[in-house]
């Protein structure tokens, strides 16, 4: 099933979805909430950040948060689903956000962030660095590619992914091998990899510490962040 065919079920996408997240005892909103305070904290004391880029978007769920926790004045999000697309449309009523199919991704340097979650698990590997590359020329200089992915050494992160229909055949990256991709294609990671969702719901009062663990390579997701 191609990527825009599972956009066009519509509600049976989140239902398979949940399939595999909700081992957690989450939903999928808790993990974009949580990528995106992890990120905001991380660039808290850098440039503001006016205009962001989500791809691989799909229909649009975090692009609104992405424009909340930084003050965007415009965000852009793409996708190659033109079904997830049209719908992200459909649900959007802030004036600040954009959608539009991967084609129209522009290549002139006007981002100050780039937000990709999930998404390089499924890009063939002899295509990674052309993709990468591509988003490095979406941004400005001083810009940052966040990139988040679920992280291979945890063994909750492949189970629920296993339980995903679409992520069944997904190939997942090492950070090491995600850091040397941004890298080659002209970013500086310099910054650590760092690691978020430790504990289910279930143990949701061990959650305070999660911060003091963001470098130990055990959570669910990895964050590796490139800056142009």
């Amino acid at each position: 099933m191609s990527a825009d065919e599972l956009f066009e079920l519509g509600s049976s996408y989140d239902e398979m979805l949940q399939q595999g997240i909700g081992l957690s005892g989450e939903t999928k909103d808790f993990f974009i909430e949580g990528r995106i305070d992890h990120l905001r904290s991380l660039l808290q004391h850098g440039p503001p950040v006016a205009s962001i880029l989500d791809f691989a978007c799909g229909i649009g769920d975090a692009s609104p948060r992405l424009a909340e926790a930084f003050g965007a004045e415009r965000v852009l999000g793409v996708d190659l689903a033109e079904g997830a697309i049209d719908e992200a449309r459909l649900r959007s009523e802030d004036d600040r956000l954009h959608f539009a199919l991967l084609d129209s991704l522009p290549d002139d340097g006007q981002f100050d962030l780039c937000y990709v979650n999930g998404a390089y698990h499924h890009i063939p590997p002899p295509q990674r660095l052309e993709v990468t590359r591509r988003l490095h020329a979406a941004l400005r200089p001083g810009g940052h590619l966040a990139v988040f992915e679920n992280n291979p050494w945890s063994p909750p992160a492949r189970l629920v992914m296993r339980r995903i229909p679409f992520d069944r055949d997904a190939q997942m990256l090492r950070p090491a091998t995600l850091r040397r991709l941004l890298g080659e294609a002209g970013f500086d990671t310099s910054a650590r990899p760092s690691y978020l969702f430790f504990f289910p719901h279930a143990l949701h009062g061990l959650r305070r510490i999660e911060p003091r663990l963001q470098h130990v390579p055990a959570g669910a997701q990895y964050l590796v962040l490139g800056r142009r």
